[in-house]
């Protein structure tokens, strides 16, 4: 006899119980568990396990025909990021914070590959009158082949994917989606799980690409089980500041192509502009004054000039304060300790600011000696000379270690009029680097003249 039988299925982390408790073991969340649709078990469940044997190919026998075409963005930063463009039966999620530009991005995107192909944009968030508006203003209204559709149904998505009409379908988004043979609400573990495979399985059979939204949570991670993550074939992160600023697109995971890459955006009226020179933008409205250093970092390969701004004042507390934007806080902990510890400069009783201007968020560890020098600077009440550009990699014993892709960052420096570069010792030898050994040094030689 054929039996039912129920789960229980947390929607935090994706841990099933057999019954219903108030809290789950696995993450620690209180009432994230809901009932999941009960499985068959028994007899029919094993006659249902029954598959068929395998047909394998072996690699030369397997044909490309136009799995390795792509559809260009028509913004070449954006294609680097993806590595030559979206790739056909492909599958990419774009996850970023509420109101940063991710519609925006992929409606010009879309009215951009529409010239060409025929492509369906589907919102489960929006209704046609208010993509209409943001179409109209972005001039993406003029394209015929760029169609529309309101909907939440995995299943609808799917059978319009498979039936070929498309090279390009954006769903918008994920979270929202929702099967019809399963009962929870939407943006649950099992919802977002089980719509992303129906509606990949369906982009691998047609040939067509899709991208997926995705929200985040308010740590920043991609919302839902990290399953999802692994199930696309790329995954863009898009960063910034939504309220202004810089905005960067980089890839967190890529099949195709490299996670090396990044594109940096600025919003306007007409939408998400590529800007040319990021580094010149970023240090038009500098004044060089105590904590204030130029850094020569990386965003993926390319070279970018960014202002370090430290403030350093006495505590009004017990316990001193240490704030950082756009920079790890905890690495920043770590760099003051060393400050204490190898250049006897006492910050035990000092408030410590940290900002990267811009909006900018820093994950290159060549920032160290940079972030070091800012602090010393503004601790002491004096300023580096104007031409001065820095970088490279602090360790516990004060020593500064190499940084990667050091040629590229001093070109990037020399092209903005910079005459010099406090950088590690093992940097290229020339004119224009000072190499430095150690942190001690570095601020001695730079921070008491």
């Amino acid at each position: 006899m054929v039996k039912t039988k129920s789960s229980f299925v947390c929607q935090n982390c994706g841990v099933s119980y057999p019954k219903w408790t108030g809290r789950c073991d696995n993450c620690g969340e209180w009432n994230t568990l809901v009932e999941q649709t009960a499985q068959l078990t028994g007899k029919s469940a094993v006659a249902r396990s029954e598959g068929s044997l395998l047909k394998p190919q072996t690699m030369q026998s397997i044909s490309m025909d136009d799995s390795s075409a792509r559809l260009s963005t028509g913004i070449n930063d954006l294609d680097d990021v993806l590595g030559g463009g979206i790739l056909l039966g492909g599958v990419v999620l774009l996850a970023g914070q509420p109101g940063i530009g991710k519609s925006t991005l992929l409606l010009q995107t879309t009215a951009h590959i529409a010239k060409i192909d025929p492509v369906l944009y589907v919102s489960g968030e929006e209704s046609a009158s208010q993509v209409k508006l943001r179409a109209v203003r972005l001039g993406a209204n003029v394209s015929e082949q760029l169609n529309f559709a309101a909907s939440t149904s995995a299943d609808d998505i799917a059978t319009t994917i498979r039936s070929g009409k498309y090279k390009l379908v954006v769903v918008d988004s994920v979270q929202t989606l929702t099967l019809g043979e399963i009962t929870s609400a939407p943006g649950s573990v099992s919802q977002i799980t089980n719509s992303s495979n129906v509606i990949i399985q369906a982009a691998k059979a047609s040939g067509a690409a899709v991208v997926l939204v995705g929200h985040v949570t308010k740590e920043g991670s991609i919302a839902g089980p990290k399953v999802l993550e692994h199930l696309v074939d790329v995954v863009l992160q898009f960063e910034g500041d939504r309220y202004g600023g810089f905005k960067v697109v980089r890839a967190i995971k890529n099949r195709y192509g490299s996670t090396s890459e990044a594109a940096i955006f600025e919003m306007n009226e007409q939408g998400l502009a590529v800007v040319d020179n990021p580094s010149a933008a970023l240090l038009a409205e500098r004044q060089n004054a105590d904590g204030s250093v130029v850094l020569a970092t990386l965003e993926g390969t390319r070279p970018l000039l960014v202002e370090i701004q430290a403030l350093v004042n006495s505590t009004n507390f017990g316990y001193p304060k240490r704030t950082a934007s756009g920079f790890d806080l905890n690495r920043l902990n770590l760099l003051i300790a060393v400050l204490e510890r190898r250049t006897k400069l006492n910050l035990s009783d000092k408030d410590i600011y940290i900002n990267v201007v811009g909006g900018l968020k820093l994950a290159d560890p060549a920032a160290d000696l940079a972030v070091c020098m800012a602090i010393a600077s503004a601790s002491a009440g004096r300023k580096l000379d104007d031409g001065l550009v820095v970088f490279g990699e602090v360790g516990l014993g004060g020593e500064i270690r190499s940084a990667r892709s050091a040629q590229r960052r001093i070109d990037e420096a020399k092209k903005l009029g910079f005459t010099k570069a406090i950088a590690p010792a093992d940097s290229k030898k020339n004119s224009f680097v000072t190499p430095v050994k150690d942190l001690r040094q570095a601020l001695i030689d730079y921070l008491q003249k």
